[in-house]
């Protein structure tokens, strides 16, 4: 490593799957030209997520339940939210999600170019989300058209632009939530039961219920579509790789689902703010101060990792697609779900997976990780 901690790194148009490894040959941490300082490092940002007191994540001006909650508040509507993402919850899901995907594989065009990430992953995680709580299909469009000006705005950096349409969401929301909090006759569905849920002994509010919501569909259908895509491009480039997909255990898909994840992780990052100063690989923080956990690079950190060899059973251990500690992903099964029957409905459903010869694939760049486009042709 080099003595000297770049200070005004920008990762403005670049992909940071690249940029970070590039920054990681020299550097364990840096300082963007936002003044947050980052942490590349498998070993620090282990230690930064296990350790909840000295990094709060109490970051957001905005109320974000339960990920922007500290200690016993963080435990209470984490508590709430669990009892809907556990195993026994979502099984019966299951036959649903592979419904959704077998009646979207079956209308794709052989034979034409399509975009795995928008053509497929976006759909597919709208149809399965809303199958999931309930709503309606008439909300799809909406969905799939926010989902697209959600990552326009996050592209572009407009602070303006991306709070419009965050708060274009939050309505999206709060249309399906107000008619089951104010009526009676209303669908017995995830959301419903979470309409009636009780944090302390009282009933969600209006703002709790938004943010909870916001969390489950907001980040998730983003991710899942980048995930599609991201498995998609690696699949196509393997074709034994494919079969185990196609025939394998589920417990052996999930690992394999993981790996690929790891290798190339669009779940870029997350923030925290120090409570007192800490030092970080011989770098002094202040108190106050913003910090990056960036997942991407700590998942190809050469220390811990064959940074790009795909090693489900060696890795499995170290993986940190879905985080660590306190504030690990809670909805990991649902999106392993999800994303395994995805797959297994794509390559069950077609002879092969094509990477397009002739438009290349687009990879997605600061904020946003994996593919913004990825070209393929189902044969």
């Amino acid at each position: 490593m080099t003595d000297h901690m770049p200070d005004d790194v920008s990762p403005a148009g670049r992909d940071l799957r690249e940029y970070t490894d590039e920054l990681r040959a020299n550097h364990d941490i840096v300082r963007n030209v936002a003044g947050e300082w980052v942490l590349l490092r498998h070993a620090d940002v282990v230690a930064a997520a296990l350790d909840a007191e000295t990094y709060s994540s109490a970051v957001s001006r905005y109320l974000q339940v339960p990920n922007g909650l500290d200690g016993e508040e963080h435990t209470r509507f984490r508590q709430v939210i669990e009892r809907y993402l556990t195993e026994e919850a979502l099984t019966p899901f299951l036959p649903v999600f592979e419904d959704v995907a077998s009646q979207l594989v079956d209308g794709l065009p052989r034979g034409v170019v399509l975009d795995a990430v928008g053509d497929i992953g976006a759909v597919f995680a709208v149809r399965g989300q809303c199958a999931w709580l309930g709503w309606p299909t008439e909300l799809e469009p909406k969905l799939l058209e926010w989902m697209a000006d959600n990552h326009a705005a996050t592209r572009s950096g407009d602070h303006a632009w991306m709070a419009d349409v965050a708060e274009q969401f939050d309505e999206i929301i709060r249309s399906v939530v107000v008619p089951r909090r104010d009526g009676t006759d209303v669908p017995d569905d995830v959301t419903t039961r979470l309409c009636r849920d009780e944090v302390d002994g009282r009933l969600l509010t209006e703002e709790e219920l938004v943010s909870i919501l916001r969390n489950w569909t907001g980040g998730d259908l983003g991710s899942i579509a980048l995930c599609v895509g991201v498995l998609v491009e690696h699949l196509a480039g393997s074709p034994d790789l494919l079969e185990r997909v196609r025939v394998g255990p589920d417990a052996e898909v999930d690992a394999i689902i993981d790996e690929i994840l790891r290798i190339d992780d669009p779940f870029l990052s997350n923030r925290r703010i120090t409570t007192c100063p800490v030092t970080v690989a011989g770098q002094h923080i202040p108190a106050g101060a913003r910090v990056k956990l960036h997942w991407t690079s700590a998942n190809r950190d050469e220390e811990v990792f064959d940074r790009d060899a795909f090693k489900p059973d060696a890795h499995a251990e170290k993986n940190l697609v879905y985080g660590i500690g306190k504030h690990v992903c809670p909805g990991r099964l649902l999106a392993t779900m999800e994303l395994r029957i995805a797959l297994r409905t794509i390559v069950g459903g077609v002879n092969g997976i094509e990477l397009h010869p002739e438009e290349k694939p687009e990879r997605a760049v600061s904020p946003v990780g994996g593919y913004q486009r990825l070209p393929i042709v189902l044969t």
